[in-house]
């Protein structure tokens, strides 16, 4: 199975890498996550359940990060196994800016095996391509909630030192990760 997509995120390049490599942002974000795990710079460990075609599967996967080129681009490795069935492969996840636009770029080769397999690719590639966008959508909403959290503490900060006349608003931007997109097809169809 080969999927890829890109998505345009309103924030600087160097923000979106760290969110992308933020574990407990993913544990957050990723779709019926039920742990992320650090075990190195390099290696994640995870865990979710999710329904895919008939079947409600918890896999557990590993993932390898390689060819790291901060903050520019990376290659994810990814295996997962469950009662169902199993998945492998990687995803090549690079960011490129215009603007004080990132844009995220993904492609994603996987295979699945198993009985999870015979529910057909095309069921498979619909249920990839809707975890991706769920996983975007609650990236956006953590990345959101947290850069306002910290733009209200920097504000009351502000205020103490700043005449109010003198206050300066500060645009909260939307942090999404296409590692994480890469991420969430790797390891959903895990």
């Amino acid at each position: 199975m080969k999927l890829s997509g890109s998505y345009q995120i309103y924030l600087e390049k160097q923000k979106v890498w760290e969110a992308l490599n933020d574990p407990e942002i993913l544990k957050k974000t990723l779709p019926g996550c039920e742990e992320f795990i650090k075990k190195s710079e390099t290696e994640f460990t995870a865990t979710a359940t999710n329904k895919i075609g008939p079947f409600n599967a918890s896999f557990t996967g590993d993932i390898e990060l390689k060819d790291l080129n901060p903050p520019h681009s990376y290659k994810i490795v990814g295996s997962g196994n469950s009662p169902v069935g199993f998945a492998n492969g990687e995803a090549f996840v690079r960011l490129e800016d215009k603007d004080d636009v990132t844009t995220l770029t993904y492609t994603v080769e996987a295979n699945v095996g198993g009985k999870i397999a015979q529910v057909g690719s095309r069921l498979i590639d619909m249920t990839a391509k809707k975890m991706a966008d769920i996983f975007f959508g609650k990236f956006t909403e953590v990345i959101s909630s947290s850069r306002k959290i910290e733009n209200n503490e920097q504000q009351k900060i502000i205020e103490k030192k700043v005449p109010r006349e003198k206050k300066s608003q500060k645009k909260i931007f939307i942090y999404i990760t296409l590692t994480i997109s890469a991420l969430v097809a790797i390891y959903l169809i895990t």
